[in-house]
């Protein structure tokens, strides 16, 4: 099912992009193009903003991120950060070719909207010895109050009222005492209101996930990046390291001229370089000998929330899993997933 497009969608290939307006005209643009068609419209949907920008080599603008938007509806699911890798994971037909990529787009997007209504609790994520926030929206349809509704979770509750013909959104936090993966099957609903001399009660049939990553701690310095140096960036030569294309200009020298892109009946482009080459840290289990399976653990927690925090481009390798280099909410995400569910090898089966 197709679905009205209110925001641009946009799909780049190196150099070059693709839009869908929200009138549903398409667009195919070179990059410094596709760029002034942006600034003039409101925050496009893509898959992976970082990637997306930097193949045009443009400066990052606000967008939404469908990978971001799968990452929170699907967690734990994997995909390539294309729309291509997402409308497989959705089992949607794939697009081939930009063009197809932006159409694609829109009914990506409502697809993991669908699921997200869909939902009744989505995981969530915590630290160990944290607390999980679980978060849910309460509609009263009556026009009466509904008062002193109780939210019971193990030995956990929280109370909560919602006024008549309203919304309240309520919330009820968990205790996540220790890594790995914390599943509740049910939780209750109950009140005693008005008098307080019965209890009404139902059980709500939606688990309730928790991701707990280790508690972030531990005082080891962030590893050197690779080819030595400060940890994130690296000196290099300025036309060593590519940043993506540009439109030609007299004067520029020939060895940098993208002859692939004119011989495909393109404008002229050059390839445009950076001085300041960002290299990848690799987050490494092996780097930590010495130190027992949880305590590497939470170190490594505490390195990616500070290559993060820092805006580190930085991999994550443990024994028999690897998150390849990245930054971002959702690389955040999936890294401290990875750590919340891995099994040290003396007690992988």
């Amino acid at each position: 099912m197709a679905h009205q497009a209110r925001a641009p969608a946009l799909a780049a290939g190196f150099g070059k992009a693709a839009i869908l307006t929200p009138d549903g005209e398409f667009l195919a643009l070179n990059a410094q193009e596709a760029a002034d068609a942006l600034r003039a419209m409101p925050p496009p949907l893509l898959v992976h903003a970082p990637a997306t920008f930097r193949r045009l080599g443009i400066r990052p603008e606000p967008a939404l991120d469908l990978l971001e938007l799968f990452a929170f509806v699907m967690p734990g699911r994997r995909a390539a950060p294309t729309p291509r890798g997402l409308a497989l994971a959705l089992d949607m037909d794939p697009p081939d070719g930009l063009e197809a990529s932006a159409a694609a787009l829109p009914d990506i997007a409502g697809a993991l909207l669908n699921r997200l209504a869909a939902s009744k609790a989505l995981p969530v994520n915590a630290f160990a010895g944290g607390v999980a926030r679980f978060e849910f929206v309460m509609h009263n349809d009556a026009a009466i109050a509904r008062s002193d509704i109780e939210i019971r979770c193990g030995e956990v509750r929280a109370t909560h009222s919602v006024a008549a013909g309203s919304y309240h959104r309520a919330t009820l936090d968990l205790p996540a005492p220790r890594r790995g993966i914390a599943r509740h099957e049910r939780f209750e609903l109950r009140t005693r209101y008005p008098f307080g001399w019965f209890r009404a009660w139902t059980y709500v049939q939606s688990p309730l996930t928790v991701f707990v990553a280790p508690e972030p701690r531990g005082g080891r310095a962030l590893p050197p990046a690779i080819g030595g140096g400060s940890a994130g960036q690296s000196e290099q030569r300025g036309d060593e390291d590519f940043a993506g294309l540009r439109s030609y200009e007299p004067g520029v020298p020939l060895k940098h001229m993208a002859w692939k892109v004119l011989a495909r009946g393109g404008e002229a482009a050059v390839r445009s370089y950076t001085a300041q080459a960002a290299q990848p840290e690799w987050l490494d289990w092996s780097a930590l000998q010495g130190l027992d399976p949880e305590t590497r653990l939470s170190q490594l927690c505490r390195w990616i929330l500070d290559s993060e925090h820092d805006r580190h481009t930085y991999g994550l390798r443990l024994p028999g899993a690897e998150m390849a280099p990245g930054n971002g909410t959702v690389h955040r995400l999936l890294c401290l997933r990875t750590l919340a569910e891995y099994a040290p090898p003396d007690t992988q089966a």
